[in-house]
């Protein structure tokens, strides 16, 4: 993801995530991190055949933890295998980033994500409520221990 990725981001991350949606200052300052031999972020974005955005996903690494901060994949791409891929890419990057483990936080009705984050060997730790304001859903807290048991070999499929 790059600066000029920000506004189709902001839209498809509007669409998807109405009431709780990350701000333009949110992505500016994760960007902030990804780049340089300092960097502790990898955001990255998916294009269709027509150069549209289609997904995007990101992640913060910090002293051997791991943080999916966000991944989104727009509707009419449910299903195809994107936000496997998504998520391999950020799993790929815990391991460069020498991450011994993985937190992220997903809603509690968001059951389609949690499937694939099962898939991919998260297991629930707990629950953080009133995470995603302002309409005060609980998020499910979930760790995978060995990001880099996940991370299928170059090549493989990853849409399972």
């Amino acid at each position: 993801m790059r600066w000029w990725d920000i506004e189709p981001v902001l839209e498809l991350e509007r669409e998807l995530f109405p009431e709780d949606a990350w701000s333009r200052g949110m992505f500016w300052s994760e960007l902030a991190h990804s780049r340089g031999p300092l960097a502790t972020r990898r955001f990255i974005v998916a294009v269709d055949g027509d150069e549209r955005i289609v997904g995007y996903a990101g992640l913060a690494a910090a002293g051997g933890l791991g943080d999916v901060q966000t991944i989104a994949v727009a509707r009419d791409h449910w299903g195809s295998g994107l936000g496997a891929a998504l998520l391999t890419d950020l799993l790929r990057t815990a391991t460069a980033f020498d991450c011994t483990e993985v937190l992220l936080e997903v809603r509690v009705d968001n059951t389609r994500a949690q499937k694939l984050y099962e898939r991919f060997g998260f297991e629930p730790i707990g629950f953080r409520r009133g995470y995603y304001q302002p309409g005060n859903v609980d998020a499910l807290v979930m760790r995978h221990a060995d990001p880099a048991s996940s991370v299928p070999v170059q090549g493989s499929d990853t849409h399972g």
